[in-house]
């Protein structure tokens, strides 16, 4: 079955939710929706469902017009980040439930029921209830439920934001497993753009409750359309700096300049946006047009394996995405490096010119 959502818009109250989205969706797809919280992916969703209507445009399935169709009629499943499971039914009972709903035969419930609770390995639980489970074998049991009835159309509202981070990675890997063999479209929401990176699939990017770009993942995140885009499919976000290039080199508020490279050549002189994501930043030079920035130090968040370092100057701030531990007093006046190579250019509109294309040598991070 193929989804396609053509020029649909929702308004509540006035408040526009969803502003003439048109987008499609192929039988055994798997995509995410990325965008930051309140930027439409949930009433995106509910639209798919059916469990909203639009105020304008239609939803169509396989060609046929749902847009009107009750959630109830539609071959639909939906995972929520809320551990939403029936307190009072045993995990067997839980996961048989939309089985039973559709009065299929008990012989085929078990069998199915017993297949899916070994593929997510929850199997050994099935007598247990939901509160005697923890939140990882809860949220299994909720995607057991969704998977069971093979639905045309599989929807994941941030499933797996309320679990830790370990929990988070092993069932990410697991999911994309699951759809590999399977025919349902799978589309899974998401605000965290590592998460859409390791999902793969196709990615579409949410904005205010528009689409602003769509694509397979790895395209959309090297050749962000504009602004917006590359900050959206960054975290931390992408570093905007203002630059302007003359015949020979390019200069940063009028601080920082370097000589034109030959991926910057064919920029007309004029004033730009100059992007680069916080993790290609280094403390050490490590590539031949790397660009040494004096600054000083703001801020270093330790995040588990990795810090966020946040610099500042006179003219300009910066956020390093580092690998490892890096402890320093605010204030310290530190060197950073900047690979030139590494540039995203913007026109002063926010669209996008140019992306990094080449490695150099000593490159370490790629894009």
């Amino acid at each position: 079955m193929s989804l396609t959502l053509e020029n649909i818009t929702r308004v509540v109250d006035g408040v526009p939710f969803i502003s003439d989205a048109n987008i499609s969706f192929e039988p055994g797809s798997f995509n995410v929706l990325l965008g930051h919280t309140l930027a439409g992916k949930t009433s995106l969703m509910r639209l798919m469902a059916g469990l909203d209507k639009p105020t304008q445009g239609r939803v169509l399935m396989d060609g046929a017009d749902v847009t009107g169709m009750p959630v109830q009629q539609r071959n639909v499943s939906m995972v929520y980040q809320q551990f939403i499971n029936y307190p009072n039914l045993t995990v067997r009972e839980n996961i048989a439930s939309p089985l039973r709903l559709s009065k299929m035969p008990e012989s085929q419930i078990k069998k199915r029921v017993d297949e899916t609770a070994a593929m997510l390995r929850i199997d050994p639980f099935m007598d247990r209830l939901p509160l005697e489970l923890s939140g990882g074998q809860q949220q299994r049991t909720a995607m057991a439920r969704a998977l069971v009835k093979d639905a045309s159309l599989i929807l994941f509202d941030e499933p797996l934001v309320n679990l830790d981070y370990k929990l988070r990675e092993e069932l990410r890997m697991e999911l994309r497993e699951l759809f590999k063999e399977r025919r349902s479209i799978a589309i899974y929401a998401t605000t965290e753009p590592n998460e859409a990176l390791a999902l793969g699939g196709t990615t579409t990017l949410l904005h205010e409750g528009r689409i602003i770009q769509s694509g397979p993942v790895n395209a959309v995140y090297r050749q962000p359309v504009n602004v917006t885009s590359a900050a959206l499919f960054s975290e931390p976000p992408i570093n905007l700096l203002g630059g302007r290039v003359s015949e020979t080199e390019v200069t940063f508020d009028e601080y920082a300049h370097f000589p034109l490279n030959q991926d910057l050549r064919d920029l007309t002189p004029g004033d730009y946006s100059f992007g680069v994501r916080p993790s290609h930043i280094g403390l050490v030079p490590r590539n031949d047009d790397d660009l040494e920035l004096a600054m000083q130090v703001e801020l270093a968040e330790i995040s588990g394996s990795e810090t966020f370092m946040h610099v500042k100057n006179r003219h300009f701030s910066l956020v390093l995405q580092l690998s490892g531990v890096h402890e320093y007093r605010t204030d310290a006046p530190i060197k950073v490096y900047l690979p030139t190579h590494k540039l995203f250019v913007f026109d002063k509109s926010g669209a996008m010119l140019q992306a990094p294309t080449r490695l150099v040598q000593g490159a370490a991070n790629h894009v």
